[in-house]
C-alpha cells in the first residue's frame, strides 16, 4: 500500500454542511475506508488548505478515485499528493543499475 497526502478545501456549500453536521466529517471516513483506502492521520488546518489527511491506499488508481468521488458531492476540492519513504528514495538513488 503506498501512501498519499490529501489537502482538502471545502467549498461554500461544504462550509455549510459542516457547520450544520459536524459530524459529517466521521462519515466521510467511513466512505474512504468503504472504497478500500484507510485514513492513517488527519488534521484541520488554518491557511489555504482546511484538512490534510494521510492516507494509504492500494494505487494511484484507488486514490484518485477516492479523490474523484470525494469531490464530485460539491463539498470539498483536494489535492493529492504521492508520499514516498526516505529509506525508498535514498535505496532508489544509490540503484546505479537501473535509475528508473
Amino acid at each position: 500500500m503506498s501512501v498519499y497526502l490529501m489537502l482538502t478545501t471545502l467549498t461554500d456549500a461544504g462550509r455549510k454542511a459542516l457547520q450544520d453536521d459536524p459530524e459529517m466529517l466521521k462519515s466521510i471516513n467511513k466512505e474512504v475506508e468503504f472504497m478500500g483506502a484507510k485514513i492513517l492521520t488527519q488534521y484541520a488546518l488554518l491557511g489555504q488548505y482546511d484538512f490534510i489527511n494521510i492516507v494509504e491506499a492500494p494505487s494511484n488508481e484507488a486514490i484518485a478515485k477516492l479523490a474523484i468521488r470525494l469531490s464530485s458531492g460539491g463539498n470539498t476540492s483536494t489535492l493529492t499528493l504521492t508520499a514516498i519513504p526516505i529509506d525508498d528514495l535514498i535505496h532508489t538513488l544509490k540503484n546505479r543499475e537501473n535509475p528508473w
